[in-house]
């Protein structure tokens, strides 16, 4: 595989991951683009692997889905996965890790975060 087929198989996964978030937290394409501040045919190019996304795109869908830019920056391959985490202590991206797992409501991830901050901020 080439390194443009490599980073078209990431824009695809990220795209993958946008429609994955928007869909956990019940936004219709039209309501993401709107929130985000982009238009709806450039958001649906972005989640299907059309556009590459900047970086300022990248941190206002992260802003609307109520997800970290890190964690965008991350799915998109320009920032390390160790460069996400918060501390050492907090081992491979648990808040991420919440936040990407598919089977939770939003409601339930929000708690979850909140409580694995309260368990860590006390140690």
């Amino acid at each position: 595989m080439s390194k443009n087929d490599d980073r078209d198989a990431v824009w695809n996964s990220v795209g993958e991951f946008i429609r994955a978030q928007r869909e956990m937290a019940n936004l219709s394409l039209r309501q993401l683009a709107d929130i985000a501040k982009i238009s709806n045919p450039y958001l649906s190019q972005i989640e299907r692997g059309l556009h590459k996304p900047s970086a300022d795109v990248l941190k206002n869908l992260a802003s609307a889905l109520k997800i970290s830019a890190e964690t965008m920056y991350t799915q998109a391959g320009l920032l390390d996965q160790a460069a996400g985490d918060q501390s050492p202590r907090t081992g491979p991206g648990v808040e991420e890790s919440i936040r990407m797992d598919a089977r939770l409501s939003t409601d339930q991830k929000e708690t979850l975060v909140r409580i694995y901050r309260g368990f860590v901020e006390r140690s």
